[in-house]
């Protein structure tokens, strides 16, 4: 997959080579975890680099530098789209400045722009984090009574006399008689 840097032009992941760990200098690492910061999973990173993915496999395994700034930029990433759903979920609201034209002129109006709680994003919310509580299939408890123990040992018991009065000796061997 090839595409072009929209800020400097550059086409990148046009083709991909095999590198070695010492192909993974420092600056590597800080891009790769802006990349993260965007969504990039390990493909996404081979094409960046132009590499095979088994080649992002070996830096994160073998340059301890590199995996931790994957490992850093996927946490941001993840915690920001976190913080915005959790936003989103409960309301919130944020000063806005906004240009309008007044009398001929431009005029700069100041006001809070609220957003009301999103019923979607909140039960995305606590189906994840309370899984227990808010899941859609709730799991019945299996309950089973005394009395029913009871009936299915007074069954076996029945069922074994049965085998015995016949004489059948498949049946005594497989209930242990």
């Amino acid at each position: 997959m090839a595409y072009t840097c929209r800020h400097s032009h550059q086409r990148i992941g046009t083709t991909a080579k095999p590198a070695h760990p010492t192909d993974c200098k420092p600056a590597v690492g800080d891009l790769a975890a802006k990349f993260c910061m965007l969504g990039a999973a390990d493909d996404d990173l081979a094409d960046l680099f132009e590499v095979e993915p088994a080649t992002i496999a070996d830096w994160i395994a073998g340059v301890p530098d590199f995996a931790a700034a994957l490992k850093q930029g996927r946490e941001i990433a993840d915690a920001t789209a976190a913080e915005a759903l959790f936003r989103r979920a409960i309301g919130f609201s944020h000063e806005v400045e906004k240009v309008v034209q007044s009398g001929g002129k431009p005029v700069t109006v100041k006001y809070t722009e609220r957003y009301p709680p999103d019923t979607t994003a909140l039960v995305f919310w606590l189906k994840n984090r309370q899984r227990g509580r808010w899941r859609d299939k709730v799991e019945p408890e299996a309950t089973v009574s005394d009395d029913f123990i009871a009936e299915l040992d007074a069954a076996s018991e029945r069922a074994r006399k049965y085998a015995l009065d016949r004489g059948d000796a498949v049946a005594r061997s497989e209930l242990g008689s």
